[in-house]
């Protein structure tokens, strides 16, 4: 089977790239560093020929409110038109558990919007929906800081491995298009505010977390239930006390 990967050099494609050729299959790992630009179209047409699956991982560069809203509209309608004419069976995308929730966020309205394109473009599709990657813990604290302090909501998390993640984007990709959304979660919840908190501490970092329900999470007020899924998700393997030791620090 030939699947191609859009952003298939991040951290989640990488790791789909790597899972899918041991499996036997033939992966591009598509990027603008490779050759394959999705907003402008180039080397699209040499990488979707012959192909069977597209999983769309590509990620604005900026989360200003126009510019990511820009991007995920034109590189998802320059994606898919070029897939309908390659007579691509599949498309797959990952996007985030709680988008339709967080429409307060411009970042949430641009995956939104992606979903809604793939929604009437009359492919088969899949759509994921994940939690918070657990390697995203780091710009989470960061997004929130103020002088010493991190202002987090106390909202619930449930984040996963980017382990687990590739792991369940590779067998969607295998699977057949389910022509609706699917969600995928880490193993544990807890609060955001109280895993950051674990989290700086593990890492020797002296911010400290202060709970704030104000506090914005990339725009958007939280609720208990706005970034977890009560929806029977696929769960993930990998707990953070797993996880930090070998990936926190990478």
């Amino acid at each position: 089977m030939k699947i191609v990967i859009i952003g298939g050099t991040g951290l989640i494609g990488s790791k789909t790239v790597e899972r899918l050729r041991r499996l036997g299959h033939e992966v591009i790992a598509a990027s603008p560093n490779t050759g394959v630009n999705t907003i402008t179209g180039e080397g699209l047409t040499e990488a979707l020929e012959g192909t069977d699956v597209v999983i769309d991982l590509a990620n604005s560069p900026s989360f200003e409110d126009k510019a990511v809203m820009d991007f995920f509209e034109t590189s998802g309608r320059t994606l898919l038109a070029a897939e309908k004419i390659a007579g691509v069976k599949h498309h797959i995308a990952l996007s985030v558990v709680g988008t339709e929730r967080l429409q307060e966020s411009g970042y949430f309205r641009a995956k939104l919007a992606q979903e809604t394109l793939i929604k009437a473009s009359g492919m088969p599709y899949t759509i994921v929906h994940s939690t918070q990657f657990m390697e995203f813990l780091s710009g989470i604290a960061q997004s929130g800081t103020v002088g010493d302090s991190v202002h987090l909501s106390p909202a619930f998390v449930q984040p996963i491995a980017s382990d687990d993640v590739a792991d369940a984007m590779t067998d969607v990709a295998l699977a057949a298009p389910v022509n609706g959304t699917i969600e995928i979660a880490g193993p544990e919840r807890s609060r955001l505010s109280d895993l950051v908190a674990r989290y700086l501490k593990a890492t020797g970092d002296a911010r400290t977390v202060v709970p704030d329900t104000e506090a914005r999470y990339f725009g958007a007020r939280l609720e208990d239930g706005s970034l977890v899924s009560d929806n029977g998700p696929r769960l993930g393997k990998i707990t953070f006390e797993q996880w930090f030791p070998t990936s926190a620090r990478k």
